[in-house]
């Protein structure tokens, strides 16, 4: 987050709270102070980061340190969210799907609004970690040459195994009887989700599912611009394994918890709980394996069947003056 605001503190926020929280006169003219604040990472020296820019508000006050974080993490959530949940649905997901006898009615949208409806109340659960980092907190550090590129590669490895094993667990426990209708249940609505419901989460499932990602800032180094690229892709990993797609036979499937696995984990519920391996499914016996009979397209096309809109193979029969219908209306 401190990488995320270095570059948008001189692009938009200086001009933006110099707007709307000028500074007075005097402030402008040098003859007011600003304390520093453990500000982290925005500039060279303190005198910058407490520096006015026009504002009322340094760039360490800590109210508008917040006040920002929430704005770039509510826009950067959802515009991933809406950009490849979309590229996707559209690209990946087989559209088929939707005649699945278990899925909803107006699915879609549903899973739309769960996910825009959380994103703001996890934004503000996180915000404490966030705030944390940019104060100066975390083990965040600028310079690469600080500890080495074979250090990047290292941390990497070890900010995945982190997040995979503890994320096995809070998962697992999620499905237990006494936590899971309180928290869990609600991702679960979607036997068969689609890309769209990769936030679809209670806000408090949201959040400690993410925990793993903000502790291990807080334990081990990671270069600040590594950190970010490595947490906009755990955002789009947790929505490319919602695509459906059953892929099988494939030997990385022996390894990977692919979109495959989580497509069995949302239909068959005590299975498959790892993030990204399924190296702690395997050892703590609850893995299952892609199979091809497994593939809930079987049952969505013979619902296609029956009300005909394939034939036995599958393929689509075209109707007169209309071509075939690839997806139920929503």
């Amino acid at each position: 987050m401190d990488a995320a605001l270095e570059f948008l503190d001189p692009l938009v926020f200086d001009k933006a709270y110099a707007y709307f929280v000028p500074a007075k006169a005097s402030s402008i003219n040098g003859s007011a102070t600003h304390a520093p604040l453990g500000y982290s990472g925005f500039s060279p020296d303190l005198s910058d980061a407490s520096a006015s820019h026009g504002s009322a508000w340094a760039r360490d006050n800590i109210v508008r340190q917040c006040i920002s974080i929430l704005i770039i993490t509510q826009i950067g959530a959802t515009s991933l969210y809406w950009i490849f949940s979309a590229l996707s649905y559209y690209l990946v997901f087989d559209r088929r799907l939707e005649y699945h006898p278990r899925f909803l009615k107006n699915q879609i949208r549903q899973e739309i609004a769960s996910s825009m409806s959380a994103v703001p109340f996890i934004n503000i659960l996180t915000l404490p970690w966030f705030l944390a980092e940019v104060r100066g907190h975390s083990l965040l550090y600028d310079k690469v040459s600080d500890y080495g590129v074979s250090w990047m590669f290292i941390s990497t490895v070890l900010f995945m195994v982190w997040n995979d094993f503890l994320i096995y667990w809070i998962h697992r426990l999620e499905h237990h009887p006494r936590v899971y209708k309180y928290i869990h249940k609600p991702h679960h609505k979607w036997i068969v989700p689609t890309p769209w419901a990769a936030l679809a989460f209670h806000p408090l499932d949201g959040y400690v599912q993410s925990l793993p990602y903000h502790m291990f800032v807080f334990i081990c180094p990671v270069q600040k611009y590594l950190y970010m690229v490595l947490f906009g892709l755990v955002q789009i990993w947790t929505i490319l394994i919602h695509d459906g797609d059953m892929i099988s036979g494939h030997w990385l499937e022996k390894y990977i918890n692919s979109p495959a696995h989580h497509t069995l984990h949302h239909m068959y519920f005590t299975v498959n709980y790892g993030q990204y391996f399924t190296w702690a499914d395997s050892y703590f016996d609850s893995h299952r394996a892609p199979q091809p009979e497994l593939d809930p397209l079987h049952e969505a096309l013979r619902v296609m069947r029956e009300k005909g809109l394939v034939d036995e193979k599958g393929e689509p029969i075209p109707k007169k003056g209309k071509g075939a219908k690839g997806a139920k209306d929503e």
